[in-house]
């Protein structure tokens, strides 16, 4: 686990400096843990370079403070030590929490809607290098409204950059989280589901080259090599 708060970090990994893992007894005296001072992805890579003798049965990432849906995969911490899992071929979960204030915050409440989403999930084989975002909503278990698969709602921009003046006149821009306002989305979306009540599953590619586009890619590039073969036969 990181050692402090890496919202927004997304994939990075540390490289200029080095790393410290310390014991940690925060899942009880006799499980072994670490905190290391780096990024989530740190985390699970010194963990399967490092710290594990054999790698876990399963990675889970969280639960994160505030929820992950559409673009803040691209963005999140969470997401990408789950990622960082798949990459490993190792069964991973991310889980974040629609809540973003910490004051008062009873963990008893997500925990029981988790083990609902786990529990199957564990079950059943997760595919090689898929990993699964989950987010769940932070209501107590009877008023949940159920599990929703549902796809990344990649509309929805949650972040916004607006400027602001500072004394002397200069303009600074500061992300503003528009998570509350935000009125156009995809029924069918994470977003929209979450919203409504239920638990958002979305299973992702961690492998990113795809064959379709390999094979289209290939064509475009095989044809304009091609021409400039023609066009200098011809001069």
């Amino acid at each position: 686990m990181p050692d402090q708060e890496r919202s927004a970090i997304s994939h990075s990994i540390t490289l200029r400096q080095p790393l410290k893992a310390s014991p940690v007894t925060l899942f009880g005296e006799n499980v072994q843990a670490w905190a290391v001072n780096g990024t989530p992805a740190d985390c699970v890579k010194l963990g399967m370079d490092v710290l594990m003798k054999e790698p876990p049965d399963v990675v889970v990432s969280g639960i994160n403070i505030g929820p992950n849906l559409g673009r803040d995969v691209y963005y999140s911490g969470t997401m990408a030590a789950a990622a960082e899992a798949a990459l490993y071929e190792i069964p991973a979960i991310a889980v974040s929490l629609d809540r973003l204030e910490v004051k008062d915050l009873n963990f008893q409440i997500p925990k029981r809607l988790l083990y609902q989403v786990i529990e199957p999930l564990l079950a059943n084989e997760i595919p090689s290098g898929v990993f699964v975002n989950v987010n769940l909503p932070y209501v107590k278990k009877e008023y949940c409204q159920g599990i929703a698969v549902a796809p990344l709602d990649l509309s929805v921009a949650r972040y916004r950059y607006v400027g602001l003046n500072d004394p002397y006149g200069n303009v600074y821009y500061w992300l503003k989280d528009r998570l509350q306002q935000l009125s156009e989305f995809n029924d069918e979306g994470d977003y929209a589901k979450l919203k409504a009540g239920y638990i958002t599953v979305t299973p992702l590619e961690g492998k990113v080259s795809q064959l379709k586009h390999l094979r289209k890619f290939e064509r475009w590039l095989k044809t304009a090599m091609n021409k400039d073969i023609k066009e200098e036969t011809v001069k």
